[in-house]
């Protein structure tokens, strides 16, 4: 069973930043698509960022320049270095494993998905 564990989420002000950890099997963090993914409150869950097996990333417009996602497969870590935080940042963070190739911000390609963690940006 695969499992993945966030964490990191908190409350900040704008322009702060916060990193969100997340564990699980190494193998999973070396050879598979991870990615982020966020859902706001009486939004639709979108894609953030996606790190492939060769550490290709991917980010989603909104926050290029300012998200940088990266991994550890020795310490069985995906991170998301999140900087010049905005309040339209606010949202439920997740993180998501998919064994699918391309590995794009395709929501419905992540079969293994975290519990969720919150952040708040307040301006």
């Amino acid at each position: 069973q695969v499992q993945l564990v966030e964490s990191g989420g908190g409350s900040v002000q704008a322009g702060g930043s916060l990193r969100l950890s997340c564990a699980a099997a190494a193998y999973i963090i070396s050879d598979y698509c991870m990615g982020w993914f966020r859902q706001a409150p009486g939004k639709e869950r979108e894609g953030v960022a996606a790190i492939a097996r060769d550490g290709t990333t991917k980010y989603t417009d909104s926050v290029k320049g300012r998200f940088t996602i990266s991994k550890d497969a020795a310490k069985n870590t995906l991170y998301l270095q999140m900087d010049s935080l905005k309040s339209e940042d606010t949202a439920e963070y997740y993180c998501a494993g998919s064994r699918r190739w391309p590995c794009a911000l395709i929501e419905g390609w992540f079969g293994y998905w975290g519990q969720g963690t919150q952040v708040t940006v307040s301006s």
